[in-house]
């Protein structure tokens, strides 16, 4: 438990300091990513599905790239890369916590505080997400990159990254759309590339399995337990951006498009009694909105908040987040105790 607490300590005392340093080489950043990428690449049996994982290395091991490759081809194919190099299921972990890590950075160093946004990530989509679900942990990395491009204004990017998100976890294929609301000069080309893209991605990635997983998640009704916890934390930032809507688009970019993915949140709080894992899946790349609303509320809410007090709340508050989710979530116990190899 205390490597947990380490780790949110790393990004929480800067954070709490109100640190704006945004240089991504500098010591600082490298040295704190290196232990991140550590942390999650040469864990050792941590995370729900850790046995699923070791399982799908093996099964790319000693096969050709044809029959190595098929659903979730991005991660088929590292799979495949690692088997050759002998690298183990460590190494695809590595890279997987690499391309998270990178694209968190990235985003984050957008943010007035980035170590806030930082800190905000780690007791979920760092510990939780990152350690546990590695697939769409990556599809997250590459949205954090598509979020960091699309706020400045770069379409095509946005797209790339989504695209190869969506090659590690397909469901990030229902994000693209997301571009259409970068801005709204010359909407009607926008809207047929994407839709193309789109539509493309989903024949490619999507169809062949489009029944089993409407069956599976919708008809069976799966269940997914904490959903309807992981969903209502994504219900605060969306109102909170929805209540300093004025001041975010007199200072910060793409209002449009966390808008929608907050009216999006706040639709899935309803939806999520229908079909809980299903929502529970999509809504993970709602949680972008706690990084972006909370790293930006103490300038949001300056006029009423001493930033400072805002910072503290906040930092307080995912530690809180982090204290429950380790003393009483019913699959903590899958992340307990920590295991590294590199720590012996």
């Amino acid at each position: 438990m205390f490597a947990y607490w380490f780790l949110y300590l790393l990004s929480a005392i800067p954070a709490f300091i109100g640190v704006r340093q945004r240089d991504m080489r500098s010591s600082v950043w490298v040295a704190v990513g290196l232990v991140f990428i550590l942390a999650i690449g040469f864990r050792e049996q941590v995370g729900g599905d850790w046995s699923n994982y070791l399982r799908h290395y093996y099964l790319a091991v000693g096969v050709p790239l044809n029959q190595a490759v098929g659903s979730d081809p991005g991660y088929k194919l590292l799979n495949w890369v690692m088997a050759k190099w002998d690298w183990q299921v460590y190494g695809v972990n590595t890279v997987c916590g690499t391309i998270f890590i990178l694209g968190l950075f990235i985003y984050c160093r957008q943010l007035p505080v980035p170590w806030l946004g930082f800190s905000v990530a780690v007791p979920y989509l760092v510990v939780v997400i990152a350690m546990g679900y590695t697939r769409q942990s990556v599809a997250l990395g590459f949205f954090f990159l598509a979020l960091a491009d699309i706020e400045r204004g770069y379409l095509l990017r946005y797209i790339v990254w989504m695209a190869l998100g969506a090659t590690f976890h397909k469901s990030a294929v229902l994000l693209v759309p997301l571009g259409i609301l970068l801005y709204r000069a010359g909407w009607l080309w926008r809207s047929i590339a994407i839709a193309a893209t789109a539509y493309g991605l989903w024949d490619l990635l999507l169809e062949e399995y489009q029944d089993h997983l409407w069956q599976e998640y919708v008809d069976e009704q799966m269940e997914s337990e904490g959903a309807r916890i992981r969903v209502l934390m994504n219900l605060v930032p969306s109102l909170l951006l929805l209540w300093y809507a004025k001041r975010w688009k007199k200072l910060f970019p793409a209002y449009d498009i966390w808008f929608w993915l907050s009216i999006a949140a706040l639709a899935s709080v309803v939806l999520v009694g229908f079909a809980t894992t299903a929502v529970d899946r999509i809504s993970l790349y709602f949680t972008p909105l706690q990084i972006a609303v909370f790293a930006r509320l103490p300038v949001l809410a300056r006029n009423q908040l001493s930033p400072q007090l805002v910072r503290f709340g906040i930092v307080a508050g995912y530690a809180a987040v982090l204290f429950v989710w380790l003393n009483y979530a019913t699959h903590a116990l899958y992340w307990l105790p920590y295991r590294n190899i590199l720590l012996g």
